[in-house]
């Protein structure tokens, strides 16, 4: 009882598709992977600009002020 077999996940999927229909679920499937893809570029964005703006200060000269959190003794 604890496993499905194929009949029973196609079963489901006849369901599914008659239930929301393919243009629904197409367009379901298109706004979440435009999600997924804007999440990842704004992860690559946050990693690149602590870089940047440590760069743009050894350059200028200035000094960058902040909180420190947690001090650790290396």
């Amino acid at each position: 009882m604890g496993s499905f077999s194929i009949w029973h996940w196609l079963i489901v999927l006849v369901i599914v598709l008659v239930v929301f229909g393919t243009k629904k679920l197409r367009n379901i499937g298109g706004d979440l992977g435009g999600a997924v893809k804007s999440f990842k570029e704004a992860v690559k964005e946050e990693e690149k600009a602590p870089a940047k703006i440590e760069e743009t200060a050894q350059k200028t000269g200035q000094t960058i002020e902040g909180e420190v959190k947690n001090k650790t003794v290396s």
